[in-house]
């Protein structure tokens, strides 16, 4: 359990987000692991990724934003490449489970109700709340 209240130095989140999907289920996989495993040699107690699924946050109709279809495919939807950047349920499992291998902390910035009961089950220990849901008090 991490006891934040008791910590001797500053708890050091490496950020690992969503944004790096950008391949096939391995490639993802394998990018991931590496992102652990720089994260674990740096000295970070934990490294953080998002847990979502697209349906929940965002609508099919949603127009992309300007700075969005700049950088990204302008002829897809925000939904489609949000649904992109999900992280499956096995994914998850697995980068936790390589989380406790190098001794790093798995943590999520979870975006729903469904996302925040899967990882307590999974066991993750620390939510990172989003700015964007700092008044979404469920």
């Amino acid at each position: 359990m991490i006891d934040l209240d008791n910590l001797d130095h500053t708890f050091v989140i490496a950020e690992a987000g969503s944004n790096w999907k950008k391949g096939s289920y391995e490639d993802d996989l394998k990018q991931a692991k590496e992102m652990i495993i720089v994260a674990a040699k740096s000295g970070a107690d934990a490294i953080k990724f998002q847990t979502f699924k697209a349906e929940k946050i965002v609508s099919i109709y949603a127009d992309k934003a300007d700075y969005q279809k700049e950088n990204t495919n302008s002829e897809e939807t925000q939904f489609e490449m949000i649904k992109k950047l999900e992280l499956d349920i096995d994914a998850h499992k697995k980068l936790f489970q390589y989380c406790t291998k190098k001794q790093i902390k798995f943590i999520s910035t979870p975006f729903d109700l469904d996302s925040i009961d899967f990882l307590s089950d999974l066991g993750v220990e620390l939510f990172k709340i989003g700015s964007g849901e700092i008044t979404n008090y469920p």
